[in-house]
Parts: C-alpha cells; sequence; structure tokens
C-alpha cells in the first residue's frame, strides 16, 4: 500500500456496570500513529449510550455508531486502519471491520484475538508464522503468530486491502507485544489509560 503517512486503531470499551444494565454507556477510542515512526499524533474518546442490544454477531451495530463520533473529531485522516475485531473472518462475513472501514471508505483491517469461526492448523511458534483460517470452502482470514510463545491473531479483510497485505501490515507494526501498537494504544485508551503508558 503506497504512502501510507497516518495509521489509525480504534476499539470500543464499555463504562458502566453491572454488564446487563441498559442503556450501555460505550467508550470509543481512535488513536492516529505517524508512520513509520508510530508516534501517537491524535486521539480522539468519545462516550456515548448505546441503544441497540446485545445481539451475538452483530455487535458492530451497537460499536460502529459511537466509534464513527470519535471518527468525525479527527483532523488526520487516516491512510490504514485496525480495528480491534474481525472483519471477513465472521459469520456473516461482515464483522466490525468490514462495517467500520466500508463507512469511512479507508483501508481497514480486522485482528480479532479469539476465533469466531473457522478451522485453521496451528501456526509454527516463532513469530510471522502463519496458517490460512478456512470456513468450508471459503479463505477467510490467516492465524497469525504475532510473537513467540503466545496465542495467534485473526487478521482479516476489512475494507480495501488484500489479505496477504493485511497480515504483512499487522505483522509489521507489532513492536514486541502480540498486538501490532495502534491496537494496543487504542485498547488502552478506550479502558481509561493513556496513550504514552
Amino acid at each position: 500500500m503506497p504512502d501510507v503517512r497516518y495509521v489509525a486503531a480504534a476499539d470500543v470499551a464499555f463504562v458502566d456496570r453491572p454488564q446487563r444494565a441498559r442503556p450501555r454507556v460505550a467508550r470509543a477510542a481512535v488513536v492516529v500513529l505517524s508512520y513509520p515512526s508510530l508516534d501517537v499524533i491524535e486521539q480522539q474518546v468519545v462516550e456515548a449510550v448505546t441503544e441497540f442490544p446485545y445481539v451475538p454477531g452483530l455487535l458492530s451495530f451497537r460499536e460502529v455508531p459511537v466509534l464513527s463520533l470519535a471518527f468525525e473529531k479527527l483532523e488526520h485522516r487516516p491512510d490504514l486502519l485496525f480495528v480491534d475485531g474481525h472483519g471477513r473472518a465472521h459469520p456473516r462475513r461482515f464483522g466490525i471491520a468490514c462495517h467500520l472501514g466500508l463507512s469511512l471508505d479507508v483501508p481497514t483491517i480486522g485482528v480479532g484475538k479469539s476465533r469466531l469461526c473457522g478451522e485453521h492448523s496451528e501456526p509454527a511458534p516463532e513469530k510471522g508464522a502463519t496458517t490460512t483460517l478456512v470456513h468450508g470452502d471459503e479463505v477467510i482470514g490467516h492465524v497469525v503468530r504475532s510473537r513467540e510463545g503466545v496465542k495467534p491473531l485473526y487478521v482479516s479483510v476489512g475494507h480495501r486491502i488484500g489479505l496477504t497485505e493485511a497480515s504483512e501490515w499487522a505483522l509489521r507494526l507489532c513492536q514486541g507485544f502480540r498486538l501490532p501498537e495502534p491496537i494496543r494504544i487504542a485498547d488502552r485508551i478506550s479502558k481509561g489509560g493513556s496513550a504514552s503508558q
């Protein structure tokens, strides 16, 4: 992907407890990093009530509206977006990375920490080892070992990027941790932390 200057990541955490409280308050975090230095240049956090009920497989309908509010505040438009969640590696082939990428029209990569559907062999233990995630007769993602000795990640296409390129970008931005750096920072911010921890 040519001319990537800004990479971003998005994540959502729910603020209120208990888990079944209605309506729920979601905290959406979007962080933009310069590339290739990976310096944080902007972050936006928005809290909003989510009216859409919890429905397994349809979580993007709860999270994308509040994430969209955070993206509206950005001064730097990302060239590439990572989402803490799935893209095509989803039972309906349209997870949150597809939903958000399409609505923003930004090349988007889904990075899931666990498998929603499909079958795969275990990737080799070294960093960079990759196997395919298959559902029926369709390849829906890659299972990528981002760091030696940790569980693999589930990388899939969100929007306007190919699967091989998505996996290469995910690995490129893993800086000694399991998750790509933009997602790691967005996850921390969504839970009330800071970008610099």
